[in-house]
C-alpha cells in the first residue's frame, strides 16, 4: 500500500541530502514535493494542507545539531508528523475486568468483515493468548453463518450461531455462551449493506445497546481511498467507533485512506489486513508504519512474523550445524519453507530498511517466491543420502531429480551451488573469528539447556556431549 509513496519520499530526501544544508528555499521545495506525493497517494486535501503547514513550521525552526546533517533533521520532522497524523502512540484494546471483552465488528458489505473477524480471532489466540468466541450476527447475507463456521474450524475457534432470530438477542445469548465455555473475548460479526442506511444503523445501534461492547471496530476497504474515509465518518457519527481495521492493504491501494482516517475521524487504525490468508493481519503501530512510509523498513514487525513461524529450537540446531559445517540440504529446505510461511518476498523486503531505494530491476533480481518453491521441490525429490551429502549427486542423479521435481538440470545445479556457497561464506566468517565465537556461545547455551533437561529427566548425557 505504501510502496509508491515510500519511493517518492526516498527521492525527496535524497535530493535534500545533496544540497548539504537546509535553507528556506530548499525546505519549500521539499515540502512542495511532499505535498505532491501525499496528493498522488489520495490523501484528503484538508489533511495534506494541515500536514505540510506543520512540517514547514517545524522545519524552519530546526536548530543545527553538530554532527547531524540538516537533511536528516528534516526527515525526522516529517517522520514525527506522519506518526502523529496516523495515530501517535499505539492504542491498546480496552480489556474487560469482568467477564469477556466484547469487540463489535461493523462495516459495509464486501469490505472483508467476516474474514477479518476470523483473522482477528486467530491473532488474539496466537499472539495475545486469548480464548475467543466468534458470533455469527449477520443473518442478512446468504451463507454468512456458514462462512464463519468454516473459518472457525480452520483456526480452531468456536462459533456461536442461530438459525433465524434477531441479531441483538443472538449477541446477548452468545455472551452467556462465552461465559459457559470460558471464552474471554467475544467477536461480533454483524451485518453490512452495500451502502449506509437507517435500517442497518438502527440494527447496529440495537446490538451495541444490548451487548455493551468494549470496542466497536469499523472494517474498511483500503482500495476505496477517500470513499473509505467518507464511510468511516458516517459510521462514527452513529456508532462512535473506537477503532478502524483496514483490509486489502496488500493491493494497489495508494495509502490515502490510512493517512487520512485518523485525522478526519479522530479514531485510530488498530489492524491492517495484508493478504487473503488468515494469518495475514498486522497490528497497526503508528511509529513503525511511519518508518515504512518513509522507506525505513519495519524490522520489529519482521521479527514478530519470524517468531510466529520459526521453531526456535530447530533454528538453533540448524545454525549450529551450519557453523560446524554439517548444514544439510534438509536444513536449507527448512529455511526456505520458513521464509515462504512469513509471506511474499515483496512484503518481507518492504520491511527492510533501504529497499525503497531499489529500482524495479534490482527488485526483480532478488530471490522470488517461485524460485524458492522450485528449490524446495528439488530438495524434496532427493534421497536422504543426497540431501545429507550433495557431493554424491552426479549428472545421472541430477537428471532424475529434475524429472521428479518438474524442474531442469540447471535448477538442480543452482540448488547444490547455493548450498555450497552458503557453507563457504560461513567458513570465511569463522576464519575471521567473530562467527566462531558466536557459534561457540550458541553451542554452550544449547548444551546448558540440554544439561538442565537431562538432569530433570535423570538420564545420561555423556553420549550427547560426545556428538
Amino acid at each position: 500500500m505504501f510502496d509508491a509513496i515510500a519511493q517518492r519520499f526516498s527521492s525527496i530526501f535524497s535530493g535534500l541530502g545533496r544540497s548539504g544544508r537546509l535553507t528556506e528555499k530548499n525546505i519549500d521545495e521539499g515540502i512542495k514535493e511532499v505535498r505532491k506525493a501525499l496528493l498522488e497517494a489520495d490523501v484528503n486535501l484538508k489533511v495534506v494542507r494541515r500536514f505540510v503547514d506543520e512540517v514547514r513550521e517545524k522545519a524552519l525552526g530546526i536548530e543545527t545539531i553538530r554532527g547531524v546533517r540538516p537533511a536528516d533533521q528534516f526527515v525526522k520532522v516529517v517522520q514525527d508528523e506522519i506518526t502523529t497524523l496516523i495515530g501517535g502512540e499505539e492504542t491498546r484494546i480496552r480489556w474487560s475486568d469482568r467477564g469477556p471483552t466484547v469487540i463489535m465488528m461493523v462495516g459495509l458489505q464486501g469490505t472483508g468483515k467476516t474474514t477479518t473477524t476470523a483473522k482477528l480471532a486467530r491473532f488474539l489466540k496466537k499472539r495475545e493468548g486469548k480464548n475467543p468466541l466468534m458470533v455469527a450476527a449477520d443473518v442478512q447475507r446468504p451463507a454468512a453463518i456458514e462462512q464463519l463456521k468454516v473459518l472457525g474450524r480452520q483456526i480452531d475457534v468456536p462459533v456461536y450461531f442461530e438459525d433465524g432470530g434477531r441479531p441483538p438477542k443472538i449477541c446477548r445469548r452468545a455472551m452467556k455462551k462465552a461465559t459457559e465455555l470460558g471464552c474471554d473475548v467475544v467477536l461480533l460479526d454483524t451485518a453490512g449493506r452495500l451502502h449506509i442506511d437507517d435500517q442497518l444503523m438502527d440494527e447496529l445501534e440495537d446490538i451495541r445497546d444490548k451487548a455493551n461492547p468494549q470496542e466497536i471496530w469499523l472494517v474498511v476497504d483500503a482500495m476505496l481511498g477517500q470513499d473509505a474515509v467518507t464511510s468511516a465518518v458516517e459510521f462514527n457519527q452513529r456508532l462512535d467507533v473506537s477503532g478502524v481495521v483496514l483490509t486489502k492493504a496488500d493491493g494497489d491501494a495508494r495509502g490515502g485512506a490510512a493517512l487520512s482516517i485518523r485525522e478526519v475521524t479522530g479514531k485510530p487504525i488498530r489492524y491492517v489486513g495484508v493478504g487473503e490468508k488468515l494469518d495475514k493481519l498486522e497490528k497497526f503501530v503508528p511509529e513503525r508504519m511511519a518508518q515504512r512510509i518513509l522507506g525505513m523498513g519495519d524490522v520489529v514487525s519482521l521479527v514478530e512474523q519470524a517468531q510466529e513461524v520459526v521453531d526456535q529450537e530447530k533454528a538453533e540446531e540448524a545454525a549450529e550445524r551450519l557453523f560446524m559445517s554439517r548444514f544439510t540440504l534438509d536444513d536449507m529446505r527448512d529455511q526456505f519453507e520458513a521464509v515462504l510461511k512469513m509471506g511474499s518476498m515483496k512484503d518481507l523486503l518492504s520491511k527492510l530498511p533501504g529497499t525503497a531505494d531499489l529500482s524495479q530491476d534490482q527488485m526483480d533480481q532478488m530471490p522470488q517466491d517461485q524460485d524458492m518453491r522450485r528449490m524446495v521441490a528439488v530438495i524434496q525429490s532427493m534421497t536422504p543420502e543426497e540431501r545429507s551429502d550433495p557431493k554424491v549427486i552426479h549428472m545421472q542423479r541430477r537428471h532424475r531429480i529434475a524429472r521428479g521435481s518438474g524442474t531442469s538440470v540447471n535448477t538442480v545445479g543452482e540448488v547444490i551451488k547455493a548450498h555450497k556457497e552458503m557453507n563457504k561464506q560461513v567458513k570465511q566468517l569463522k576464519n575471521q573469528g567473530l562467527m566462531g565465537r558466536m557459534a561457540e556461545k550458541a553451542m554452550n547455551r544449547r548444551k546448558a539447556k540440554r544439561l538442565k533437561k537431562h538432569k530433570r529427566d535423570g538420564t545420561d548425557i555423556k553420549g550427547w556431549f560426545r556428538r
